[in-house]
């Protein structure tokens, strides 16, 4: 039997690499169709390092038994820019810092080391991954980082 709530840390996670995947093949694509080529390049690792997030998320619900069948993947925004990236890729990468940290924490409360190491793991890579959008951020001269995905950055 497997801890259901353990289950359900384990599952969101694998939804969100999924769907972490599927933003940055898509900002790979906007930014090679803009001639953006090393920025492309940037996304398409990203997109590679979330598919082997997501694999080690599968590797563990097995080692559970559980088979890995509830994904749901969240749409990808319409960007108009770098930045409009950059804005949405922060708000995804805050939402699984946060989710990371919740399960490595219930992973110690409940005394399940290999889903501590796991999701500890996890939190530390996207944590860094987070950090580097914000640099990235901060050298494009964003002030709209932290605003919400829908501000159009008026305030009229």
């Amino acid at each position: 039997m497997y801890d259901i709530k353990l289950k359900s840390f384990v599952q969101r996670g694998l939804s969100h690499e999924m769907t972490a995947v599927q933003h940055y093949l898509t900002q790979s694509s906007l930014c090679k169709e803009w001639g953006m080529i090393d920025e492309s390049n940037v996304f398409a690792n990203e997109a590679k390092e979330e598919l082997e997030h997501a694999q080690r998320l599968i590797n563990f619900l097995l080692s559970m038994g559980i088979t890995a069948n509830a994904t749901e993947l969240k749409s990808v925004p319409a960007t108009k820019s770098l930045k409009d990236i950059l804005r949405v890729d922060w708000h995804i990468e805050n939402e699984v810092v946060d989710l990371y940290l919740n399960a490595s924490q219930y992973c110690l409360k409940i005394q399940n080391e290999k889903g501590f190491e796991l999701f500890n793991k996890l939190y530390e890579e996207e944590k860094h991954h987070l950090n580097s959008i914000e640099n990235w951020m901060m050298r494009l001269g964003s002030t709209t980082l932290f605003m919400p995905l829908w501000y159009d950055g008026s305030f009229q």
